[in-house]
């Protein structure tokens, strides 16, 4: 028995020195957070300066139209690298900093008094980061800009608690009862508990706390994601922004629910995160791109795997003095200092993207697999219509392969009415069916499944092991009974300006024209950006297909948001369609 207590000591040396030994492993290209954190803000401050000096008489809708996104955001920048001392930050204490942080406050306030401030969508999102840069240069404002600032922040945050109060015990936080999303509700908490603690309103810290508890222990689901338009199935991007709140919520509160809530959330953005740092668009109802993340990174860094997700995500970032999306996308650079202000250093430890295997299937039927380059993403969510809010896409793609050296090549994005870009489509009648009625889906080592029932038909979708230069894939149709007109579509991601090989030697540049290939002129494969698909039988080539935008209320314009839709009728017998993608 005496050597129990050893042994038992011994083994917990191991595994701690292991956990070291891989966080300093884990990529070692990675820069270091925060310091990175500090030499992207120092280059964007730089850009957002000259922007600023290039017209003195710069006002928000300005620089807004022109390049800008959220720009006054920009107060936090210079308030952060003012009063944040850290080894990496060259400008702590740097009264030039204090003056630009000034200079940008005292300009929301003239936009303010003129109207402008309030005008603009979303600018409580703008009061909060204007509230951060009060809360840490406060004693440095001087009395008479520090009433000022304070009068017109109260004047706004006050606006947000008739919000928060109207829908506090709805049913669900989300878009069907709150009218607005559940990303939107939490930032209004969020804020109003942050300005609470700086101007001592107890009232408001009770309110912000009883919602943002709640959107911990109920409104979160077991997957780790909060459903925009319901628990169904998750919004990716807009995660990120709801992720964020919850974790200021921790910072303020210590509840450990909200720390088990953001742990669920970690495990649910790593895991729907490509290699290339964008999330997961199969799964998710409101977006169909989404670019890489700032938001949130601090929620994550409580956790060893979060900070190296954290570094992950962030390695993306652009943030040489040259680059002007490194001082042009103000909005990510609010969230980076925000990350400054409240990120947990530590130990990392690996993360999915850090190995070459992993797999993972939710609660809800859908799940991700990634086997060496490739990455295969399932999704059987159902989930009703919504017709007349445009921000929400029918849940009508199922199917996405992203691979390392190309990128996303087959997209499972989804979309608004386009049952064109459906995975199966049928018409009954009148009736335009384009949407599963029940799903059923299975993930093992050898082969991952995945049924869609409709009507008249039903489809198995069939993911074998794949190979490091080859995925196969393939649908069995079983038909059932009934008449329909019936589809079935896939949507690759064809890049405009590069060029498309056919199994007969066709070569085309792809541009604005129209192409429709049938199947002589195909040939059984498409050769593009650095991979080829052999096809079956009856394949349609359709160039270019603008998917539904819902920020526009309508389809794409741009080409380079274009992608290539491949299609077929079905028949009303079983069928079987093979396919097989392979990378050069």
């Amino acid at each position: 028995m005496k050597l129990e207590v050893p042994i038992i000591a011994l083994v917990i040396t191991f595994v701690f020195c292991s956990i070291i030994a891989l966080a300093q492993t884990s990529n070692p290209d990675s820069p270091e957070l925060p310091g990175h954190y500090f030499q992207i803000l120092e280059a964007g401050i730089t850009r957002i300066e000259k922007r600023l000096d290039a017209d003195r008489k710069v006002h928000l809708s300005l620089p807004e139209v022109q390049t800008f996104h959220h720009f006054p955001h920009a107060i936090i920048i210079p308030a952060v690298l003012y009063s944040k001392a850290y080894p990496a930050n060259k400008r702590y204490k740097d009264p030039h900093m204090l003056q630009l942080a000034e200079r940008i406050g005292d300009m929301l306030v003239t936009e303010y008094e003129q109207g402008q401030y309030t005008a603009r969508h979303d600018n409580d999102w703008d009061t909060y980061m204007w509230l951060e840069a009060y809360r840490l240069l406060e004693n440095e404002l001087g009395e008479e800009r520090r009433v000022r600032w304070q009068n017109i922040l109260l004047e706004n945050l006050a606006l947000l608690e008739p919000k928060l109060v109207k829908s506090q015990d709805y049913p669900w936080y989300n878009a069907p009862y709150i009218i607005t999303s559940p990303n939107h509700y939490a930032i209004y908490a969020s804020t109003l508990l942050v300005a609470g603690h700086v101007f001592k309103k107890s009232e408001w810290v009770k309110l912000a706390t009883k919602v943002l508890h709640r959107f911990c222990v109920k409104e979160q689901t077991e997957d780790g994601y909060w459903g925009e338009h319901s628990q169904a199935g998750p919004t990716t991007g807009y995660n990120h922004v709801t992720v964020t709140q919850i974790a200021l919520y921790y910072e303020y509160s210590k509840d450990p629910e909200a720390l088990i809530a953001l742990r669920r959330s970690t495990d649910f953005h790593q895991y729907f995160t490509y290699p290339d740092g964008t999330p997961v668009e199969t799964i998710n109802d409101r977006n169909r791109y989404w670019g890489v993340s700032m938001w949130g990174h601090f929620g994550f860094s409580n956790f060893p795997d979060g900070r190296r997700y954290a570094t992950f995500l962030t390695g993306f970032f652009p943030h040489g003095s040259d680059t002007e999306s490194s001082g042009d996308d103000i909005e990510s650079l609010g969230r980076i200092a925000q990350n400054v202000i409240y990120y947990h250093e530590g130990i990392t430890a690996s993360i999915p993207q850090d190995q070459l295997n992993y797999v993972h299937a939710m609660k809800v039927p859908a799940g991700i697999r990634k086997t060496g380059p490739w990455v295969v993403t399932y999704s059987g969510i159902i989930a009703p219509p919504v017709s007349l809010n445009n921000f929400f896409l029918d849940r009508q793609g199922n199917f996405s392969v992203f691979n390392n050296k190309t990128g996303l090549i087959l997209s499972g994005a989804n979309s608004k009415r386009q049952p064109d870009l459906a995975t199966f489509t049928e018409a009954i009648g009148r009736d335009s069916i384009h949407m599963p009625v029940s799903s059923h889906f299975q993930m093992n080592e050898e082969i991952d499944r995945l049924a869609l029932a409709y009507n008249v038909f039903f489809a198995i979708l069939e993911v074998p092991k794949s190979t490091e230069k080859q995925l196969k894939f393939r649908f069995i149709t079983t038909y059932k009974w009934g008449d329909a007109v019936s589809g079935f579509n896939l949507q690759f991601m064809l890049k405009a300006g590069q060029q498309l090989e056919t199994g007969t030697g066709r070569k085309i540049i792809l541009g604005e024209e129209m192409i429709e290939l049938g199947d002589e002129e195909l040939g059984g494969l498409i050769k593009h950006n650095g991979w080829t698909l052999y096809l079956p039988l009856g394949m349609r080539l359709t160039w270019p297909v603008y998917p539904f935008n819902p920020y526009k209320n309508g389809p794409e314009t741009e080409l380079t948001k274009a992608i290539g839709r491949l299609s077929m009728p079905l028949k009303a017998e079983n069928q079987e369609l093979p396919f097989v993608l392979e990378i050069e």
